[in-house]
């Protein structure tokens, strides 16, 4: 059987992803001579490009609009991964192992940032990402969120989720009336920008801000923030890669990576 020593990013778009410097970074750091590209793979053709791996691959880091299908090829979930019926992160091996590593890459970006003490959080838009960013804001101790789409009706499952994880979920409309929350994390994609009278309501009454987006950076929202801290979307992409190199290494994204402080510093210098 040969080593596994292959890994990459898929999606579409992909040229963008940041994922293979942050990666590769952290491989030399470790002294693992591990290859990890990218590859631009919509929802119509995962099947096959998933079909045709061979032995020599360790795993994939999965994007937009994989989560799902990803979700479904794993035979093996953690938990996140169940309760957000999304995964980011395959392993494989004798199955095929996957992992949702957004929530703990969300849980450390604001951890490190020092946001603590949340009680009522905020999350804009409803998708994959946002069941994340429910499931973080409920670890980081959120006791209200609050979920802001252009579709309520679309946003309902999310609903249902705060309710398996034991927390109050409300959804609204943006142009409801904002009332003042701890930290807001938003999912919307790359580029969106929100009514201005929207976004500053929003920002006056949002608290720390993620926003997942990152290119461009600042985003429309970030540049109309007026709360103590603003993180891009970077924060948490470096932070879901830390677990998914824990994934890669040891089977689990709960063991530290040796020297783990060390290598963080050399992925975020290879993001500036």
């Amino acid at each position: 059987m040969p080593e596994r020593t292959r890994l990459a990013v898929w999606g579409d778009p992909i040229d963008h992803s940041r994922s293979p410097q942050l990666h590769t970074a952290a491989y030399r750091r470790l002294g693992l001579d591990w290859t990890y590209d990218r590859r631009r793979v919509g929802a119509a053709g995962f099947a096959d490009a998933f079909a045709g791996l061979d032995a020599t691959w360790r795993g994939l880091s999965l994007t937009m609009p994989l989560k799902e299908q990803a979700f479904r090829a794993a035979t093996v979930r953690d938990r996140h991964a169940e309760l957000t019926g999304a995964v980011n992160t395959l392993l494989l091996s004798d199955a095929v192992h996957g992992f949702n590593t957004d929530v703990g890459g969300l849980v450390d970006a604001f951890t490190e940032a020092g946001v603590t003490g949340i009680r009522h959080a905020r999350i804009l838009g409803a998708g994959a990402t946002a069941a994340s960013a429910l499931v973080a804001a409920a670890e980081l101790g959120a006791e209200r969120i609050e979920v802001r789409a252009r579709r309520p009706e679309a946003a309902m499952h999310l609903v249902a989720l705060g309710e398996r994880v034991g927390v109050p979920t409300s959804v609204e409309a943006f142009t409801e009336p904002a009332s003042v929350v701890d930290l807001t994390i938003a999912t919307l994609p790359s580029g969106t920008a929100l009514d201005e009278s929207v976004a500053d309501a929003l920002a006056a009454t949002g608290g720390a801000l993620l926003d997942a987006a990152y290119a461009p950076w600042p985003s429309a929202l970030a540049s109309r923030w007026t709360g103590p801290t603003i993180l891009s979307g970077l924060e948490m992409l470096l932070h879901q890669a830390v677990r998914q190199i824990r994934i890669f290494r040891s089977g689990t994204q709960d063991t530290a990576l040796p020297d783990e402080t060390a290598i963080i510093g050399v992925m975020r210098e290879a993001l500036s």
